[in-house]
């Protein structure tokens, strides 16, 4: 290794004299590598400044219609600002570009086993295996057609190297894949509905990461969603401390966390159908086999589609946890597969579903809203709080958090119709006849207020539901090792 990358330091960075060295299909002397590097700082330097902030570089990539630029901007920035004063000059990236080609080099040299000076689709597929990631035939063309500029069906040393200039970390394959699949095939942007950076060749620990930080933050904030959705179904003016006694009256400590058990059963195959479907919408979106961003119109159909189609697929599973947590009769609750019986047998099939249509016509406005809220405040804190950077990950976790509340509470009222129709039984003294009959009803004896009752509880588990699962989520990325 080491004679490959003294070998790769020569051949990168030429000789003296004006001779031309060769890098597998690259031969260029001194003057065309300098001519090369400084062509590709006024790629940058759009505004011919002689120097890149990080503002500049943002401009170049986006010239350049990369994807991910915001990210990559500032992470290139620091990088390359050896004196750390927001600034590069081109000699701070001559030597960041020597240094990257060298890494490249060694890297592209490793992967090409027949020696042959290109990389073919079986040795990247070889490398990748290696590496740990387990691609399939469409997934491994795919990366292959994008680093291919001229689609021959190989990749040279100097395709390899325009594809990568840019990637500021370490050069491994593993994170050149995963930079590959965050830019140009899941760019889902902030604050979607899927965690960022989820790659196709660990799925399965993803999922496992999200639907333990989901189990743990559900089982923390379970007291007060059982409260919320007790104030939902009151027709009466109970407030938070006599629905809190009330509980606890009922059914003592325990009580807070009745339904809590099935809330963490649906936490795995709601997060794995979420993500599966947000693969297979962002494709309808984008396109097979097509470049680019999927946009902020794409990522909210995208992600509210994924949502629907998740929140369908679990929904018994959520009007079960809500017969259970409204539960008031006589003796302690029943068990989940009795209650889930009565249901099914007492009432039919189509009452697992009821509530549906509210619960789906607020996934897309609450995506919407909290998009757009999440885009707005980030903005605010790169222009008051962080001076033009990229804010860190506790101003992210504030933005989401707020912004989160906000879309819940725009959509509220649909949550709350769709609760009050799932605890109904079919045996209701005064049942409702479907949605608008909730609605007209709640309107007329409760007024406007009455839409949203449990929203105070509902809004207090918001901060320590969003701070649990993303400092667990973190921790069990680096236990899983992605």
């Amino acid at each position: 290794m080491v004679e490959v990358e003294m070998q790769a330091t020569a051949m990168v960075l030429g000789g003296g004299g004006g001779g031309g060295v060769g890098i597998g299909d690259v031969l260029e002397s001194e003057e065309e590598r300098e001519a090369r590097v400084s062509r590709m700082f006024a790629v940058l330097d759009q505004r011919q400044a002689g120097y890149l902030d990080h503002e500049q570089i943002e401009a170049g990539l986006a010239a350049m219609s990369f994807p991910g630029r915001r990210k990559y901007a500032l992470e290139l920035l620091d990088v390359c600002d050896s004196n750390r004063d927001g600034r590069i000059d081109l000699s701070d990236f001559r030597r960041y570009v020597d240094a990257k080609e060298r890494e490249l080099y060694v890297l592209f040299q490793s992967i090409d086993v027949s020696r042959d000076g290109v990389i073919e689709a079986e040795e990247m597929r070889i490398a990748l295996s290696s590496s740990g990631i387990q691609v399939g035939d469409a997934e491994l063309a795919a990366f292959v057609q994008h680093v291919d500029q001229d689609k021959n069906g190989i990749i040279t040393f100097s395709e390899w190297r325009d594809f990568l200039w840019v990637y500021p970390h370490e050069v491994t394959l593993a994170n050149i894949y995963q930079y590959w699949e965050k830019t140009y095939l899941v760019d889902i942007g902030e604050g979607a509905v899927i965690p960022e950076g989820i790659g196709s060749h660990h799925p399965l620990r993803y999922l496992v990461a999200g639907a333990v930080a989901g189990a743990l933050s559900r089982t923390a904030t379970a007291p007060l969603d059982r409260l919320k959705v007790l104030l939902q179904v009151q027709t009466s003016g109970a407030g938070v401390v006599a629905g809190l006694w009330h509980i606890y009256k009922e059914s003592g400590f325990m009580g807070f966390f009745r339904g809590n058990g099935i809330n963490i059963l649906k936490v795995a195959p709601e997060s794995a159908i979420k993500f599966y479907s947000y693969e297979i919408m962002k494709r309808v979106v984008v396109g097979d086999g097509q470049d680019g961003e999927i946009g902020t119109w794409g990522r909210l159909f995208a992600g509210g589609m994924a949502g629907a189609i998740a929140q369908t697929a679990i929904y018994p599973m959520d009007l079960v946890k809500t017969r259970l947590q409204c539960y008031s009769g006589p003796g302690r609750p029943p068990m989940l597969l009795q209650l889930s019986r009565d249901i099914l047998v007492q009432e039919g099939p189509r009452a697992l579903y009821r509530g549906l249509i509210p619960s789906l016509l607020g996934m897309v406005p609450y995506a919407g809203i909290d998009l757009a809220a999440y885009d707005t405040l980030k903005n605010l804190s790169r222009q008051y709080l962080a001076k033009d950077t990229e804010p860190g990950p506790l101003v992210h976790l504030a933005c989401g958090t707020v912004s989160g509340a906000v879309g819940a509470t725009c959509v509220y009222p649909l949550q709350l119709i769709r609760t009050r129709l799932q605890a109904q039984p079919l045996n209701a003294a005064d049942r409702y006849k479907g949605m608008g009959d909730v609605f007209k009803r709640t309107l007329e004896h409760e007024g406007v207020r009455g839409f949203y009752k449990g929203l105070l509880p509902n809004l207090l588990k918001v901060v320590p539901a969003a701070s649990i699962t993303y400092l667990v989520y973190e921790d069990m990325k680096i236990r899983l090792s992605i």
